[in-house]
């Protein structure tokens, strides 16, 4: 009978087991089930054990731990997204830009056997700690890891989803509200707005974001926005398509351009009714274009588009929230320094984005109707859940307000 190899504790090895005499690390060689000569390292022989019963109930549950040994994050990814032939080319395109923006050549450089629950956890923690992102851009970039580990997984690749359940955890941490897009007050958007008006520079942007402001539509659809779309009459907004502005690869050159998409979902063609504001703006708009010309920029077949830029081309969503960006930084640096002269507390404008403004809207509505499938189809929402959950915000301010005004009153008892 052979005799058993020992190390040098005089521990005994099993087959395939070594000691290396240079560092003292303990070694397991082993043949994979593509035939290859395959060996693991330790530093301790119950590691090695351990590192040995892994790869046995790797085996037994018929996991490639190849595949998974050499595959790295952005690699799946990239299947991942060449495997999701059913999406639109502008998701398809923000998808591959917020992974390569926030993943790719950092977290997604790790190995997907190496990646934990834990390290998924500290990668959406630094997320938002050193680059400043918000939970729902976290979100975001979580929506585009889970289905992607959830593919390795049903690929027999590993047999866990180390993204399940991150996100919970996450806003258990760090506070479920926070992150969430608020509205503007009354105040708020009414200064805004009587700024652009009364400012030389920022004038021109007074006929959009009276739109956004006055419809609740969505800065695609806004943009997208035809003379013909607009029933002076009936004083009705045909809601029916959107422009979006992206980049595409054309025989491998990266192009950048618009295109017009039809909205996600039945429930995204729809009709607003005109506030006289944006009845009022339009028509001032009209007859100023009609003395100094309409746009003449056409994208896939459609023309006769209601906003354009000084160069005679359509908005995009990075350009009106840059200019969004401009105007409040310009607005609160003038109001500080009014607010100093007069000894009063400035009414300052936070930062926020072209889609605060749907929600800004969305929120005086819900202020000021209770039909919840009313406001559902104004805005176009797919499910009532998201009308309900702006309505549940909007209606908690004002039910503050009226208890108020009913303890002025001298209250109801």
């Amino acid at each position: 009978m052979a005799k058993s190899r020992r190390d040098n504790m005089g521990h005994a090895l099993k087959r395939g087991e070594f000691q290396r005499s240079q560092d003292g690390r303990y070694a397991y060689s082993y043949t994979d089930p593509l035939g290859q000569r395959r060996t693991v390292y330790a530093n301790n022989l119950r590691e090695l054990r351990i590192k040995e019963d892994e790869l046995t109930k790797n085996q037994l549950d018929g996991l490639d731990l190849y595949t998974a040994e050499k595959t790295t994050l952005d690699m799946l990814f990239d299947r991942y997204i060449k495997a999701k032939r059913n999406l639109r080319e502008t998701t398809r395109t923000n998808y591959i830009y917020n992974y390569d923006r926030y993943v790719r050549n950092g977290f997604g450089k790790k190995r997907i056997c190496d990646i934990k629950y834990s390290d998924v956890l500290f990668f959406y923690q630094s997320l938002i700690d050193e680059r400043g992102l918000s939970v729902h851009t976290v979100d975001g970039v979580h929506g585009l890891l889970h289905p992607a580990f959830e593919m390795a997984v049903r690929d027999d690749i590993i047999r866990r989803n180390p993204t399940d359940n991150v996100m919970a955890e996450l806003k258990k941490k760090i506070g479920k509200n926070k992150g969430v897009r608020h509205a503007l007050t009354v105040e708020q958007q009414k200064a805004f707005l009587n700024y652009i008006a009364d400012s030389d520079t920022y004038s021109h942007w007074y006929s959009l974001f009276t739109f956004l402001l006055g419809t609740g539509c969505r800065i695609g659809e806004a943009i997208g926005i035809r003379w013909k779309d607009v029933d002076f009459e009936k004083r009705v907004i045909s809601v029916n398509h959107s422009v979006s502005y992206f980049a595409e690869k054309v025989n491998g050159v990266s192009k950048c351009g618009y295109r017009v998409f039809l909205p996600k979902t039945d429930s995204g063609i729809r009709q607003i009714p005109m506030l006289d504001e944006v009845y009022e703006t339009l028509k001032v708009e009209y007859e100023y274009q009609k003395s100094n010309g309409f746009n003449k920029i056409e994208v896939d077949g459609m023309n006769g588009f209601i906003f354009a830029n000084r160069f005679g081309s359509l908005y995009n969503g990075q350009s009106v929230n840059r200019a969004i960006k401009r105007i409040c930084e310009a607005y609160n640096s003038e109001i500080i320094e009014k607010a100093k002269k007069a000894h009063n507390e400035p009414l300052l404008l936070p930062d926020f984005s072209a889609h605060h403004l749907r929600h800004t809207f969305a929120t005086r509505l819900c202020e000021n109707v209770s039909n919840l499938k009313v406001i559902q189809s104004v805005m176009g929402h797919a499910s009532i859940e998201t009308t309900m959950d702006i309505y549940a915000e909007a209606t908690e301010g004002k039910k503050q307000e009226v208890f108020k005004e009913l303890n002025i009153m001298g209250g109801i008892i």
